[in-house]
């Protein structure tokens, strides 16, 4: 019970000392728990776009690697292009070719930013030891493309070819429909389409209307909605979008196609391996995972996940620093200051031990109580970047799937989604408690100090300091 009295009376004596302390201890906490909160808002809005660029529910997603553009003077093979020649715009298919009018429209369907694969590699894939499920898919463009002198930028619209048996896996696993109805198993081989509910707000369309996909008209039977940043425009069945899909501008048909994987590990720590195995069975072909997506996201959100990640870090860790050293050195003055009181105190027959712990004790209320200033400077920082963050912005380029002739050369148009994230920031209970206990740490690190220097201190010299 003295060891709780004697603590305070000294805390009180010394208030003001006592309090500048905490507050240099209750900076540096408050900091870590605002650069901490932020890092994790920064990495939630990451984590938003590539759930809608990724695949919820996906642990790993396979694609045929990247469709080369044709050479200029080439054949083409089974692809066409469009040349600009002296009497305009002309369509060419296997060296043959032919003028389009002005005004003249082409509509394709085309596999843009992959190369097909084979439908039977999905069942391989899910037999693979690890993989719990795999499902293939279709990732598509529409693009309407109007001929004139010169190549306008053509139009364009995503379309994702979804296996009906796996809508859990894959762009639509999460989708919420919000009018009309989903997928059932009879619509496999039927023209009906689900439509995301943004693209349907901002081109008029509703449940129950058409929209024409590569020549053809579907049925809009619903309007869904994805938690995800930049889910796909339009979904439809993966049997309907092989049938008009093409490998390219009047390319191939992609029937018993697929360019998209999309694999589910029986646990996380499976992921690694079978990557491994999937990486043997389609060497040619590109696995990716979330993280490794994160890198090819550009725009705001990836640079502040990198400021955040680099500044934030090493600006925590100097103020903690600069913290711990000005209650260091406080506590040591103090603990000098009171050298005539710490002789008393053994000569009445205090042991350097019971002196230690009485400091400890000290530093250790101190320490507690930067803390509690800490954890409440956190949130102000915290409540500071909610008001005045910039909505962040992630930007993927993709390719339309068009190969364009000119004199110089193929040209491959490309066109972007950049979606919009608010950022908020997120403090968790663990960020709460390693700051509590940083400040902790501080005040027992000076106390360690102070009790240094009490250790070495002898009655006789300390009493013989008082004048």
């Amino acid at each position: 019970m003295f060891f709780f009295t004697y603590l305070t009376r000294e805390l009180r004596r010394r208030l003001r000392q006592a309090i500048f302390i905490a507050l240099g201890l209750a900076v540096g906490v408050g900091l870590v728990i605002t650069v901490t909160a932020a890092s994790a808002g920064v990495k939630n809005a990451q984590a938003d776009v590539l759930k809608g660029l990724y695949g919820v529910g996906t642990d790993v997603t396979v694609t045929g690697p990247a469709p080369s553009p044709p050479k200029a003077g080439s054949g083409n093979g089974n692809r066409s292009s469009i040349m600009m020649g002296p009497n305009g715009a002309q369509m060419c298919t296997n060296g043959k070719c032919h003028s389009l009018k002005n005004g003249y429209t082409i509509d394709n369907l085309a596999s843009s930013s992959a190369s097909p694969m084979s439908e039977s590699l999905v069942a391989k894939v899910a037999a693979l030891h690890g993989v719990a499920a795999a499902a293939g898919g279709l990732l598509l463009t529409d693009n309407k493309t109007t001929i004139s002198q010169t190549p306008s930028q053509p139009t364009s619209f995503t379309v994702d070819g979804t296996d009906i048996s796996h809508q859990k896996l894959g762009p639509l696993s999460n989708a919420v429909t919000t009018t009309g109805r989903t997928f059932r198993q009879a619509d496999s081989d039927k023209n009906v389409a689900l439509v995301d509910k943004n693209y349907a707000t901002s081109n008029g369309l509703k449940s129950g209307g058409t929209i024409t996909i590569a020549g053809v008209k579907f049925s809009i039977i619903g309007i869904v909605t994805q938690p995800g940043s930049n889910p796909p425009d339009v979904y439809i069945p993966l049997a309907r979008a092989q049938a008009l899909a093409k490998n390219g501008p009047a390319g191939a048909s992609l029937k018993n196609d697929v360019n998209t994987i999309y694999v589910t590990a029986a646990s996380a720590a499976d992921i690694p391996a079978v990557q491994n195995e999937i990486a043997k069975l389609l060497p040619a072909a590109t696995i990716t995972t979330p993280s490794s997506l994160a890198n090819e996201v550009s725009g705001s959100v990836s640079s502040a996940a990198k400021l955040a990640d680099d500044l934030g870090k090493w600006l925590s860790i100097l103020v903690l620093i600069a913290a711990f050293a000005v209650a260091v050195l406080l506590t040591m003055a103090a603990v000098s200051r009171r050298v005539r009181e710490f002789g008393t105190l053994k000569a009445l027959g205090w042991r350097g031990r019971r002196i230690i712990t009485q400091v400890m004790g000290e530093s250790l209320a101190v320490g507690l109580l930067g803390a509690a200033i800490g954890v409440g400077l956190g949130f102000a920082g915290v409540a500071i970047i909610d008001a005045i963050a910039p909505t962040l912005t992630a930007t993927l380029i993709q390719a339309t799937g068009l190969h364009i002739m000119t004199p110089n050369g193929a040209v491959s148009p490309t066109s972007s989604h950049t979606v919009s994230v608010p950022m908020t920031a997120a403090v968790s209970a663990a960020a709460i408690g390693a700051a509590v206990l940083l400040a902790v740490a501080g005040g027992l690190i000076a106390g360690i100090f102070g009790s240094w220097r009490i250790g070495r201190l002898r009655p006789a010299d300390a009493l013989a300091k008082v004048g």
